[in-house]
């Protein structure tokens, strides 16, 4: 049974983000993490960068490597049919690399290796749903937010649990390295945590009842519940999470042009495309591009 439920899963994944592809692109090789890169037109680079410095040396390449999520969708997912990743933060890494005039190559990035990619070079950038935060930023260089989630609690369709109040004693899914390792422990102590690498680990075990509750961000967990629609989401918004784009410490110049990429995809109208396309169409919800700096970024999860 196990196997048929998965096979359903991974049909629904593949339908999830064959729905929200364009044109049809070849594969143009693998990743580090063994996923297939997903290559977009490029353009002429609106700017030539000095062949010493970091953007520099990408465009002599004719690649960025981008760190994304292949098992979160609306966000990130692998699809099963043409073995291209697909969802908002890979259309976010397409739209940096076809401003540098190069081709992304797409690796898989789970919330506990994202910073260790960006520091020991795995990866140039990281799109991966991450939270801006107070610890992160003394680690990494984000980019201003491009999107806002709130976290929330998922669970099978005819669990009693309302919110996180009825979380004590309780098995509760979340990832490791994710932000809701910590915030858990604060709003639900006598949870028992169940940590995984990744949240298709999460969706597999409250499936199957290993756990009675999976903790993330509600557009994760709108995933999840597209791909199963016994699961619901319950209680109120636990915290606000400002995504960031992860770049290395100290990157100033790739900071700065991330940054006017998303802006310009901001003021264009392409970022309410893109939600629109991969998130609102699940959600019935529509969104305005976030407007808040870093800064403001970490104040508001230092808030939750």
């Amino acid at each position: 049974m196990q196997g048929l439920r998965w096979l359903g899963v991974a049909l629904t994944v593949g339908a999830l983000a064959f729905a929200g592809c364009g044109d049809e692109e070849e594969p143009a090789g693998s990743g580090a993490s063994g996923g297939e890169s997903t290559p977009a037109a490029t353009e002429a680079p609106a700017e030539k960068f000095e062949a010493s410095t970091t953007l520099g040396k990408i465009q002599a390449k004719g690649e960025i490597t981008i760190g994304v999520k292949f098992d979160v969708p609306p966000f990130g997912v692998k699809n099963p049919q043409s073995g291209e990743v697909e969802g908002f933060d890979v259309e976010m890494g397409k739209a940096v690399a076809a401003k540098l005039g190069v081709e992304p190559k797409f690796i898989e990035a789970i919330s506990d290796n994202r910073i260790p990619f960006l520091t020991d070079g795995t990866a140039d950038l990281i799109l991966s749903t991450m939270t801006i935060n107070e610890e992160r930023v003394t680690q990494i260089n984000f980019s201003d937010p491009y999107f806002i989630a709130r976290g929330r609690v998922l669970v099978p369709g005819d669990s009693d649990i309302t919110g996180v109040a009825d979380l004590a004693g309780k098995n509760v899914c979340t990832a490791l390295g994710s932000t809701y390792e910590a915030n858990l422990k604060k709003q639900a102590p006598e949870a028992k945590l169940k940590l995984v690498d990744s949240y298709s680990e999460c969706l597999e075990l409250v499936q199957n009842g290993a756990v009675d509750a999976v903790s993330t961000d509600d557009v994760i967990l709108t995933g999840m519940i597209i791909q199963d629609e016994t699961l619901k989401l319950v209680g109120d918004p636990l915290t606000q999470e400002p995504y960031g784009a992860g770049i290395k410490l100290d990157e100033t110049e790739v900071t700065e042009f991330v940054n006017g990429v998303f802006q310009e995809l901001k003021d264009s109208g392409k970022w309410a495309e893109l939600h629109q396309q991969w998130i609102g169409k699940y959600t019935g919800e529509t969104a305005e591009p976030p407007t808040i700096t870093v800064d403001e970024a970490v104040e508001m999860v230092k808030n939750n």
